[in-house]
């Protein structure tokens, strides 16, 4: 079954096939370790988790390599803040670790699989000495040229060579400028000569590096990292690279310039998958905006982990996710839903052979939807429909077998735990639905609407179907 996928570079949807037929290499864009990450960079690790399932779901085997930014402008200037009597780089690496530890929790709560990533850092050692390799490298190649402050990588000359900058967004005379920028992150709507390493300044952390005989002991910028990092763990080129639209440029820009420049084969990644934003308000969630929330945020406003994540999945992630309290309680809603209908599967007989009920081991329509371009929102209301035969038919006939088998793929494909979220009823429940029943069919409807009641108030909502009781989650 073809997979296709929104192609950055060549601006078309293009049917995806790996540089090996049966491994898949990603780089993914990570998080920068310097505070809590808010949902709008959630929202694009949950497209690149969804990415790898639905590889995963064509029988692809994966390796998915997501970057941890632990050094650069953000992370040193909260360290100095926030440990000012520490060593620089012990103060960085205090911080860095603190906040990566958050990020992993962060992760596995929206449904994340944390185990099916290879994280990386910046500040490895193995790491920084590939960035001297590369900046040594670019130099010798006339690419990179040492300034007073560092060593700036020359766009002028990447282009002289052959080479085009703007691959992924479009780069004219207009918004190009001769000036270089130090800072890691700059105004998106011109492009610079950017920093590969930094000198030191005072109080900053600093890493021993000589080139071409000159003290250049420092930190590096952010661009180089990603491709260092990228180029360690899966090679290059690699197959897919995905990150927020956001990082288009200049970082993804930039980091296929210094990837490329010098080699024959003009290639970093072979495809670039962006996600949009999530929108508050029609504007673009972001610190410096100050509207965005963090998972905890949402928490605390009793919106579940996994809600959220359904609600990134309900819209395409080539479009923006409007974000508001009331779309994410309609998620909640739409989540409850499903957890009930999965419940089923503990009120039903084990069934063993054929199933009486096709569509629920028939997992082709939901694959075909998830590879078009990962296609979540068709693949969820799919799913809805799905259940809504599920329902439909009588507790009896639902082969527990083919209602488990679907679940499991649509946990797989869309990580959102209806297996692992929704625990069997204990005994005493059960002895109390037993009660119930024959306290109906002897007509004692108090003593009925009593054990109905207090089984609500330890979470089970039991309704009365023409087949018999049904209890959901309240």
């Amino acid at each position: 079954m073809p997979i296709s996928l929104y192609n950055t570079l060549t601006k078309q949807t293009d049917e995806f096939t790996p540089y090996d037929a049966k491994n898949v290499r990603i780089y993914s864009c990570g998080p920068t370790v310097y505070d809590h990450v808010h949902i709008g960079n959630l929202s694009a690790f949950i497209v690149a988790d969804t990415l790898r399932r639905m590889l995963q779901a064509n029988d692809l085997s994966v390796k998915h390599v997501m970057n941890f930014t632990d050094v650069d402008d953000k992370t040193i200037r909260r360290s100095r803040e926030r440990y000012s009597d520490m060593e620089p780089r012990a103060a960085l690496s205090k911080l860095t670790g603190e906040y990566s530890n958050l990020f992993l929790q962060d992760m596995r709560a929206i449904g994340n699989d944390v185990n099916a990533f290879t994280f990386i850092r910046a500040t490895d050692e193995a790491t920084i000495d590939g960035m001297k390799r590369l900046i040594d490298s670019l130099r010798e190649q006339g690419f990179a040229y040492i300034a007073d402050d560092g060593v700036y990588f020359s766009i002028d000359a990447y282009r002289k060579s052959g080479k085009k900058y703007g691959q992924l967004v479009e780069i004219t005379d207009q918004n190009t400028s001769s000036e270089r920028i130090q800072n890691d992150e700059y105004d998106k709507d011109s492009a610079h000569d950017f920093a590969l390493w930094k000198v030191q300044k005072p109080g900053e952390p600093a890493w021993e590096f000589e080139l071409s005989g000159q003290n250049l002991t420092g930190r590096p910028g952010w661009h180089i990292e990603c491709s260092v990092m990228s180029h360690l763990e899966i090679g290059q080129p690699f197959d897919i690279h995905t990150g927020g639209i956001d990082l288009a440029f200049p970082h993804h820009e930039n980091e296929i310039a210094q990837s490329t420049a010098g080699n024959n084969d003009p290639v970093y990644a072979k495809f670039f998958v962006h996600n949009e934003h999530i929108l508050v308000d029609g504007k673009k969630m972001s610190k410096s905006a100050q509207n965005f929330y963090t998972l905890n945020d949402l928490i605390e406003k009793g919106v579940d982990p996994l809600a959220f994540r359904l609600l990134v999945l309900q819209s395409h992630y080539r479009k923006p996710t409007n974000f508001s309290l009331d779309n994410a309680e309609a998620a909640h809603n739409r989540l409850k839903h499903w957890r009930n209908v999965a419940a089923l599967r503990h009120q039903t007989k084990e069934q063993h052979g054929e199933s009486t009920q096709p569509s629920l081991a028939s997992t082709g329509a939901l694959r075909e939807k998830f590879n078009n371009d990962i296609d979540t929102p068709s693949v969820l209301s799919l799913v809805d429909e799905i259940f809504s035969q599920v329902e439909k038919t009588d507790l009896e006939n639902i082969n527990n077998d083919a209602l488990t088998e679907l679940l499991n793929v649509v946990d797989d494909m869309l990580g959102l735990q209806l297996l692992n979220t929704t625990p069997d009823i204990n005994d005493d429940q059960k002895l109390q639905l037993v009660e119930r029943a024959r306290a109906r069919e002897t007509k004692d409807w108090t003593k009925s609407d009593d054990i109905r009641d207090a089984l609500l108030q330890q979470g089970i909502a039991v309704r009365d179907s023409a087949h018999g009781q049904i209890w959901e989650y309240a």
